[in-house]
């Protein structure tokens, strides 16, 4: 997959040569969103339509996950996040403080 140098910085413990646009989107949306610059993530909308990158925002990989990074992009796609693990509470202060 041709991948710019700063998306390639992102998946630093990957081999980008092996990644796979479709088969890996969830990974690499994932990485860009949490380590990205902002030429970055133009890079994935370039690359991922909305759709695709709120589903992986709405259904986060556990463990995976900035918890300040995937509470930006839930706000930016408008979505909840299904948490699982150790992010299960991590929206109780959010609700909280935006109720």
């Amino acid at each position: 997959m041709n991948m710019p140098p700063l998306v390639r910085a992102c998946l630093w413990s990957y081999d980008p040569e092996s990644l796979d646009r479709d088969r890996d989107a969830t990974l690499i949306i994932t990485n860009v969103l949490n380590h990205g610059t902002r030429a970055a993530t133009d890079w994935l909308f370039a690359t991922y339509d909305a759709s695709t990158i709120a589903t992986v925002v709405e259904k986060p990989l556990p463990g995976r996950w900035d918890k300040r990074s995937l509470a930006l992009w839930s706000l930016i796609f408008g979505v909840t996040p299904e948490l699982k693990g150790r992010f299960s509470n991590a929206y109780v202060f959010r609700d909280w403080c935006f109720g």
